[in-house]
């Protein structure tokens, strides 16, 4: 395990930059505000954004924006540029399908002036693990691993309660062809060779290794044989990637601290399925922003950033009507509730920058998933 690195009694806040990319390798934005000192290069302690790629196990667009921004933060910081991959969460979600546009969040976390808001107010911590040996992944051992380093993550945002706990996002590797023949050359066998299949096992280990940390489950491994079968458990505050450009659980936690100074505060909603617009509603109401039937344009400026987890409801249904997401053999059915619920979303707030990522097992309701919204408060 990466510890984390030694925060100071002071009061800390935190800033989130909402930047587009024109391509998936594109990092002019975020070059031009360290530029001109509206960012500091040493203060990003994490970026959670959306590539344009097919989100699957061979989107390389995601290694390409992350060997960009390393890239450009090592020449800042004037490190290695891999010294920083291990240390900074750099967490991305493949398809921007639809009316989805590509784009990423910078988190900074900087001292607290003596003019900002009192809080509590919106804190962040981050926490690498080890790397995941391969016949581990999508097993009770890459729980625990998890919940390690979700429990890190904690301390580093200097969260106390884990009822303080908004939302917690996880990036987790994924088994690939190589990394199973490298396994079995090691005597060891993977859970299962197919790296799809890999990846939805690895996002409900991230979940359950989430619900571990926060409380919301037991450490007993006989909640393995849960996991993509039970789908009544579930943690409403998780949401896991999978990729090929990981090899260890990469975390970001965020949630309110009293030692958290500034503006910010998040919300983080349970959706029942693909069209619970009232949880989009809610989440918004909790920050003081009205939907009615969409956000002001002066509501709307309040808005940081907006992630959201869905899933294709595997019961063929939504609302007792037959969809057909699920047997396009076209179009991969994530593809087809990214596309979907970006629309629904991004027509509550007027506003197209939205993390939607697919895959949402144990992430939220069954055949829903959550949404997570960041603003400033007045």
């Amino acid at each position: 395990m990466k510890t984390a690195e030694h925060i100071s009694t002071d009061f800390h806040e935190l800033r989130v930059h909402r930047l587009d990319m024109a391509h998936p390798g594109d990092i002019s934005s975020l070059a031009s505000i360290l530029d001109t000192g509206r960012a500091r290069a040493e203060d990003i302690v994490a970026v959670i954004g959306k590539t344009e790629g097919n989100g699957g196990v061979n989107d390389f667009t995601r290694g390409y924006f992350t060997q960009s921004l390393f890239s450009l933060l090592g020449r800042h910081l004037d490190r290695p540029a891999q010294a920083l991959q291990e240390e900074i969460p750099c967490i991305l979600s493949g398809g921007t399908e639809g009316v989805l546009s590509p784009h990423y969040l910078v988190f900074e976390r900087s001292a607290a002036t003596a003019d900002s808001a009192a809080g509590p107010a919106l804190a962040i911590g981050r926490a690498l693990s080890s790397p995941v040996p391969a016949h581990e992944i999508g097993r009770w051992a890459h729980v625990q691993s998890v919940a390690e380093t979700v429990r890190t993550a904690l301390l580093d945002a200097r969260i106390e309660n884990s009822a303080d706990v908004a939302f917690v996002q996880v990036k987790c590797p994924c088994v690939t062809s190589s990394r199973a023949q490298a396994a079995a050359a090691a005597g060891h066998t993977v859970l299962t060779a197919d790296p799809n299949r890999s990846m939805a096992f690895a996002r409900a280990a991230g979940a359950f290794g989430v619900a571990l940390a926060l409380g919301e489950i037991e450490d007993t491994a006989e909640l393995e044989s849960m996991m993509l079968n039970d789908f009544s458990t579930f943690s409403p505050r998780a949401s896991i990637s999978s990729g090929v450009e990981v090899s260890a659980n990469e975390v970001v936690v965020l949630g309110h601290s009293a030692q958290w100074r500034g503006p910010l505060r998040m919300a983080c909603e349970p959706m029942s399925d693909a069209l619970d617009v009232g949880a989009v509603v809610k989440a918004l109401a909790q920050l003081g922003l009205d939907a009615s039937p969409q956000l002001s344009a002066a509501d709307l400026a309040r808005v940081a950033g907006v992630l959201v987890k869905c899933e294709p409801d595997r019961r063929g249904r939504i609302r007792g009507a037959r969809h057909t997401m699920l047997d396009d053999t076209d179009i991969n059915a994530q593809r087809h509730i990214r596309g979907a619920l970006g629309g629904v979303v991004a027509a509550v707030l007027g506003n197209s920058q939205i993390f939607v990522s697919g895959g949402a097992e144990h992430q939220g309701p069954d055949g829903g998933g959550l949404v997570a919204i960041i603003a400033s408060v007045a």
